[in-house]
């Protein structure tokens, strides 16, 4: 029997999760049936969304308060709505009412979301594009300065190196650098 899947996120620990909590409840979730995550959206790793597409089933429907609560980003969002698709669960957002891929015209608005997401990526990839082309041809060149080997913190670093006397995690903590930069001041 089709289920009603829900997820929740906050993100910090400090916000409230109640009132997305009270809204999966009233559109039809058990309580049982809703994972949830405190951790900022912009994380890949997110357990109770992990624990939710592992319990999901084709057939069921994933219900969300709001769409930026699913999804990193417009790509992230898409990217997972069509992957639940795929595999024939329905989304619906309680929120943005029309998203709603279990009905024809839910899975149109989605389409028209999806076509606009790649649109803007589009546009993004030209302008950046249009914009370092424009700044090459006034001469400048993209990227950080060159490290030089007079700088004085690759100088402290090899001396430090040198003397043996610290270990390179401490090295690098003294310094605030990465190991990356340490060795690349090594090699300067």
């Amino acid at each position: 029997m089709p289920r009603l899947i829900g997820y929740a996120r906050v993100s910090t620990q400090e916000q409230d999760l109640n009132l997305q909590l009270d809204a999966l409840e009233k559109a039809g979730c058990s309580k049982d049936k809703i994972f949830v995550d405190k951790i900022s959206g912009s994380k890949a790793e997110r357990p109770g969304l992990e624990k939710c597409l592992a319990v999901i089933q084709p057939g069921d429907t994933l219900l969300v308060w709001r769409l930026d609560r699913l999804g990193r980003s417009m790509v992230h969002l898409i990217s997972l709505i069509e992957d639940l698709r795929t595999k024939q669960i329905g989304f619906k957002s309680i929120c943005d009412g029309a998203i709603d891929t279990t009905t024809a015209s839910g899975e149109l608005i989605f389409n028209i979301f999806s076509s606009l997401a790649q649109f803007e990526r589009r546009l993004i990839q030209e302008r950046t594009k249009a914009g370092l082309d424009a700044a090459r041809a006034r001469g400048r060149q993209g990227g950080r300065k060159k490290v030089e080997a007079t700088n004085p913190k690759v100088m402290m670093a090899k001396n430090m190196h040198k003397d043996h006397g610290m270990s390179i995690e401490n090295i690098c903590k003294t310094l605030k650098i990465s190991r990356a930069s340490f060795y690349r001041y090594l090699s300067l």
